[in-house]
């Protein structure tokens, strides 16, 4: 009986496999079968591209009201010169002041400047004039205690950190460069103050913090701190701040960047050896775009510029080794057990993307690498605009657990700026290179393919 059962069984099994064979001959072209993607996978459009974006913007735009209340009573008060130590901003989900939005303030310039789109500059002008508008009338008020300040006005009247100012700063040079009307002069100044005079500093004059360890650098300062002295350069013409800034990137790298990975480190801790290596992905992030910020705001040929560019094609090239099949980077970037994180793929497929459109690096090399990360992104923001699988605001840690278990929400302000910097970028990406599938596969071609079939042989430019 049993005998007769794998008989049968065999014989089914035979039969299967010849019909199987029967349809499955030389002439198949299994090679052009479609995989089964968990990412979208494929080139996409402009116009697709600002669909996501502007979803973000919408969400945003409702997200972080303007205006002064009674914070006793929430009635709004209009008229700004009855403003008293009982009058507060209106809250919305997002800080106004806080570094996060300076990332998005420069994020919505990008995007007026890429897609032309108003609103995006609109949303950039009406903030910094309602801030600059405001601020004289609260300064007489803001309690002593930082504990007891309105955390945005602290960050506005009495910035303590750098991330109280950094960011916010360069968003508010790149404003003025860009011909944004508003009268920021005051607050301006008081970020500059803060930045140049009062931030801890190492004996060679390295950004640092005494937190959580006596002379600690953080990735996160380097973004915080160095594309504002390079902005303060290129808006006050005075090129020693762009030597500072590269010098300041180098002293970074020096200490933090592991060439044998190209990878940075989180932190690095004066008084301890070795230092703890922990490739936290938004710090790399911060890292790589503090070099993009550097080299916007320096011009070409100036001396050192070339070693920041140098610097930034390291990292590219160490991280994208690191991408996963489904176009994510992890939250600790060298251990894939850790989980996908939204903000720091957002950052570098902004980061790639802006360095395809200025030339710094090969399309050919990047480009699909870079259209993967944005469509991973695209997964991410639902259909109310909000960007989920960011990583909450997170300090240093000298050990894995800490990474692992950060949380991630979709409040945390870190995933909204670089999801409209890499969506305003895919978007100049695809109006000037050339984007085709071919034989399954993204690819970028140097001239324009006009074939819809798969191509097996490209003739050279001589013949």
């Amino acid at each position: 009986m049993r005998l007769t059962t794998l008989c049968l069984l065999l014989s089914i099994i035979v039969s299967h496999s010849v019909t199987a064979q029967e349809k499955v001959d030389a002439g198949t072209k299994l090679y052009l079968s479609q995989a089964d993607y968990k990412t979208p996978y494929g080139p996409t459009t402009p116009d697709a591209v600002k669909e996501v974006i502007d979803r973000v913007y919408t969400f945003i735009d409702q997200s972080t009201p303007m205006g002064v209340i009674d914070t006793k009573t929430q009635d709004p008060i209009t008229d700004y010169s009855q403003i008293d130590k009982n009058s507060g901003l209106e809250k919305g989900i997002f800080s106004l002041t806080n570094y996060t939005w300076g990332v998005t303030y420069s994020a919505m310039l990008q995007a007026y400047e890429i897609t032309g789109d108003e609103r995006y500059k609109a949303y950039v002008s009406d903030r910094f004039q309602f801030l600059t508008e405001v601020s004289p009338y609260f300064e007489a008020h803001l309690p002593e205690s930082d504990e007891e300040a309105d955390p945005q006005l602290r960050q506005l009247l009495r910035p303590k950190a750098l991330d109280d100012a950094g960011a916010i700063y360069t968003s508010m040079i790149k404003a003025q460069l860009a011909d944004v009307p508003f009268d920021g002069k005051a607050i301006m100044d008081r970020y500059w103050d803060f930045i140049y005079y009062k931030e801890h500093r190492l004996a060679d004059g390295t950004f640092a913090r005494n937190r959580p360890q006596r002379n600690t650098l953080w990735l996160d300062d380097m973004f915080m701190g160095i594309p504002s002295l390079a902005y303060h350069g290129r808006l006050t013409g005075d090129h020693s701040y762009y030597d500072e800034a590269i010098q300041q990137v180098m002293q970074f790298a020096e200490r933090m960047f592991l060439p044998e990975k190209g990878l940075y480190r989180h932190g690095w801790v004066e008084e301890m050896n070795p230092h703890p290596n922990f490739h936290w992905g938004r710090a790399n992030g911060w890292a790589l775009m503090t070099k993009v910020e550097v080299l916007d705001a320096i011009p070409e040929g100036y001396p050192g510029r070339e070693k920041v560019l140098d610097l930034l094609k390291a990292h590219i090239a160490g991280l994208t080794a690191l991408q996963s099949g489904d176009g994510f980077w992890h939250q600790l970037l060298d251990r894939n057990d850790s989980y996908y994180e939204t903000s720091c793929t957002a950052i570098y497929a902004y980061c790639m993307a802006h360095a395809i459109n200025e030339g710094w690096i090969d399309p050919l090399a990047y480009g699909s690498q870079t259209m993967l990360a944005w469509h991973a992104v695209t997964t991410q923001v639902n259909n109310a605009g909000e960007v989920e699988g960011t990583c909450v605001g997170t300090g240093m840690g000298y050990d894995p657990a800490f990474y692992y278990y950060r949380p991630i929400n979709k409040y945390a302000g870190h995933g909204y700026g670089p999801v409209i910097l890499a969506g305003a970028e895919i978007y100049r990406l695809l109006k000037n290179e050339n984007v085709k599938m071919n034989d399954s596969a993204l690819l970028f071609y140097r001239e324009a393919v006009d074939t819809d079939e798969p191509i097996f042989y490209l003739e050279s430019k001589d013949e």
